[in-house]
């Protein structure tokens, strides 16, 4: 788990990366905080998904897309109307 939060660290850096054990199946709280200490975001995953790399990826991913709606640097509605674009190109295809 050390390492985990170590990689963690790194990628989603300069933000503070905590995590702690949660729920009854083994699940672990990420939380980032800012420079302020104030917490920016805080998700559960479970295990596999910390594990494994290439879940280990899209919970970065995930956390970095989380950040920038959270800050106000991204609006829902902009991923919505990307997803919809890639997805009218791959019927166009």
């Amino acid at each position: 788990m050390e390492s985990i939060s170590l990689l963690l660290g790194e990628a989603l850096s300069p933000y503070q990366v905590s995590l702690s054990p949660s729920g009854s199946h083994g699940e672990c709280l990420v939380t980032l905080k800012n420079s302020h200490g104030a917490i920016v975001v805080e998700r559960e995953f479970n295990q596999a998904q910390l594990t494994d790399k290439r879940q280990l990826t899209d919970v970065v991913d995930g956390l970095h897309r989380d950040v920038l709606i959270a800050e106000g640097r991204l609006e829902p509605c902009v991923i919505a109307a990307l997803r919809n674009a890639a997805l009218d190109k791959r019927a166009a295809l």
